[in-house]
């Protein structure tokens, strides 16, 4: 009988134990075993020392493809990609000191969005470690409050029940990453492997079932609201909950914001979808959150970057926050109607409950609401206009991709402007089609997270969209991608600068541009030529500098889809993001364009 600290694999993971483990293998067959059983295909990483004993069977396995990286964040950011790609666990792998350390900001990113993640390391042998050995490093410690969990194994017979729980802890619950780091002297070990292993993970108890008083409570709130707002956060795309979503979406009649982490939770082509909310949000969506009597927060954390000055956040709103992590309940905003549960079987509860709501007390009349915000939308929609300098819009070029590539793509974005603009000017209709860093906003994310998406989904067509400052951080995975036959294309925003740094520099620091130029071709010098580079790494390179040649340099890119390629876009540096909430400020004070204040008010 399993005690109360243990559990069996869930059926889906034991069912897959169609063949008999051999009665003794080493602790390093052991991680290889382990994952095959658990229906791993592609792990990415670079060997050395301690995991060396590891990769030996690595080479013989015949279930398990190792995609050899050219820096350990890539392989974390890799196995990010192909976790968001397909909503299965990424696997990276690295050796200990230096290969683990460059592991962490991965681990961080992958923790900051909710990514489900699995990061293997070696360690030291188990005598050695605290002795400051050859690379030697604490990445348990150092990833302890980065990450979901992290294990250290000393004991080769824990191999497979520690590999068990790291997957069902990245993947249950809140996802998020996992390391499991394993010394070599357990790598090393000799020992019986059996397969399900029991797995004893004493407090770990997702709670997945809403409370149904909460439901109701919620339902009549929704029922009977004026201006009632669906605050959608990634949760939504992480719980797999789109469908359902749409069903309440359709019966609530309410407005709908997508956070960046949750667009295409919702389509954009949604009569009731107004948008992303935030410091780069629509100005319809920013009103609604402000104007709103009733939020109701599905997997949303409240986050800064949405809410702006707290204190002045949708200061008429009741709110019910829905979220499989208790402890984003009430962390940032109070909420009013607290719902702690998987969010795909919350909203399906609600739903239900709603239509009893509408029984019991009517649908409510949502005409002056909907009233207010189409003259928002009517009035600031998006846009820009046309660069001082004569150079190519950036917006113009990304809007035109996502045209052109349309919604069954994957767009994987880096971070700063190239990043808001692609949330904003390329039209998601599914989930799982839009990949960036979020929570960490780390540059550098783009490509080798597009390589795991491709990976992930080989049939889909795979745009990173990177900018000149980001893309020089990780380019070198084009290397790996064209020696592993991954043809992604990417759509390099470049703008010579470290462009949101430099818009900050603009608008807040009167134009003293300290340490943004990067000097990639926007003047005389050119460093490096990207074109050039790009055919360095066996990919192919384009350039487009005017705005009558975009269309066909992505038509000619979309054609090559046997190798990598690379197109620079040769865009204005003076181009901003617009909308703009500044920092530290209220959402009220949003900026339509530099000097332009929408008139809206929270007043009824």
């Amino acid at each position: 009988m399993t005690s109360t600290n243990e559990r069996a694999l869930p059926s889906s993971v034991a069912a897959r134990a169609a063949k008999p483990a051999p009665a003794q293998m080493t602790g390093a067959q052991a991680i290889v075993r382990s994952l095959e059983e658990l229906g791993v295909d592609v792990l990415f990483g670079i060997p050395g020392g301690t995991i060396l004993p590891t990769y030996d069977p690595i080479f013989d396995s015949e279930r398990l493809r190792h995609i050899l990286v050219r820096h350990e964040q890539g392989a974390g950011h890799a196995a990010e990609g192909y976790a968001a790609a397909t909503g299965r666990v990424g696997v990276c792998i690295a050796t200990s000191g230096p290969g683990a350390t460059n592991l962490i900001t991965a681990i961080a990113d992958a923790n900051m969005d909710s990514m489900p993640v699995v990061a293997i390391t070696g360690q030291v042998g188990a005598a050695f470690i605290g002795t400051d050995a050859f690379q030697e490093a604490d990445i348990v410690g150092a990833t302890m409050t980065l990450s979901k969990h992290s294990f250290l194994v000393k004991d080769g017979a824990e191999i497979p029940a520690r590999m068990a729980e790291a997957f069902h802890i990245a993947s249950t619950g809140r996802p998020g990453p996992v390391l499991v780091d394993i010394s070599k002297t357990a790598q090393n070990q000799l020992i019986d492997f059996s397969w399900p292993p029991r797995m004893n993970l004493p407090g770990y108890r997702p709670i997945t079932k809403p409370h149904s008083r909460q439901i109701r409570e919620a339902a009549r709130l929704l029922a009977t609201a004026s201006r009632p707002v669906l605050y959608v956060g990634g949760g939504a795309i992480r719980s797999g909950a789109s469908e359902v979503l749409r069903k309440l979406v359709d019966l609530s009649g309410a407005a709908v914001v997508t956070t960046l982490m949750a667009r295409g939770a919702v389509p954009d082509s949604h009569p009731q979808h107004c948008g992303m909310p935030g410091m780069h949000g629509s100005v319809a969506a920013v009103a609604a959150l402000q104007r709103a009597d009733l939020l109701v927060a599905l997997g949303a954390r409240f986050d800064d970057r949405v809410t702006g000055d707290l204190k002045t956040f949708a200061p008429g709103a009741v709110v019910v926050h829905a979220d499989i992590d208790p402890a984003e309940i009430s962390k940032n905003r109070r909420a009013d109607v607290p719902i702690v549960g998987d969010l795909k079987q919350t909203i399906t509860e609600l739903t239900v409950a709603l239509a009893a709501a509408h029984d019991q007390h009517g649908k409510p009349d949502l005409g002056a609401w909907w009233k207010q915000l189409d003259e928002l939308r009517t009035t600031y929609p998006l846009g820009w206009t046309p660069t001082d300098d004569g150079r190519m819009a950036p917006q113009y070029v990304i809007q035109r991709l996502g045209e052109l590539a349309g919604p069954e793509a994957i767009y994987v974005a880096g971070v700063g402007q190239h990043q808001m603009w692609a949330a904003q000017f390329i039209k998601y209709e599914r989930p799982n089609a839009w990949l960036n860093s979020g929570g960490l906003g780390t540059m550098g994310y783009s490509v080798p997270a597009a390589m795991g998406a491709k990976v992930g989904q080989p049939d889909r067509e795979v745009w990173s969209i990177d900018g000149d400052g980001c893309f020089q951080m990780t380019n070198q995975e084009l290397a790996t991608c064209a020696l592993n036959d991954i043809p992604i294309k990417v759509a390099l925003i470049n703008n010579s600068s470290l462009g949101m740094v430099r818009q900050w520099q603009t608008l807040f620091y009167d134009g003293r541009y300290s340490n943004t130029e990067l000097e990639t071709g926007y003047e005389s010098r050119n460093i490096p030529d990207f074109v050039k580079l790009a055919e360095a790494y066996g990919c192919v390179g384009l350039r487009c500098s005017q705005p009558k040649d975009v269309d066909e340099t992505i038509r000619k890119a979309r054609e090559i889809n046997d190798v990598p390629v690379v197109v620079d876009f040769v865009v204005s540096r003076d181009a901003m993001v617009w909308p703009m909430v500044p920092a530290g400020l209220s959402n009220d004070q949003i900026q339509y364009a530099r000097g332009l204040t929408p008139e809206f008010s929270t007043d009824e």
